[in-house]
């Protein structure tokens, strides 16, 4: 099963925000955002430590393994949107999560202080 998804601002301002801070064009940061995001969310489901992906602007492309797939089937039940919508909110949480200064309030709410 490939999902597809837009990435939010969120996840887009975090990305330029990465490029800027890395003089990198926005494509480059983009990809390098969400393969981090991916790859923690295969990794905490899976184990797995690749995924291949395909970034289209901001239109995302992405085959599951089979666990993640399995798990986001039923949060996509449970919740009454699609496994795409579920994908792209799991790959939101970690928008800001690979910046070097994130202030509180980028960070998403009930995230602990440092």
């Amino acid at each position: 099963m490939t999902l597809t998804f837009e990435v939010s601002d969120r996840l887009y301002e975090a990305a330029q925000e990465w490029a800027d801070r890395r003089l990198e064009d926005i494509d480059e940061a983009m990809e390098t955002k969400v393969e981090q995001a991916l790859l923690e969310i295969e990794h905490l489901v899976s184990q797995s430590h690749d995924v291949a992906f395909e970034v289209d602007g901001r239109e995302i492309r992405y085959e599951p393994t089979e666990e993640l797939a399995a798990l986001l089937r039923r949060q996509a039940e449970e919740s009454g949107v699609d496994e795409s919508t579920v994908l792209k909110m799991h790959v939101d949480l970690y928008a800001n999560a690979f910046l070097d200064d994130v202030t509180d309030e980028q960070k998403p709410p009930g995230t602990p202080s440092e």
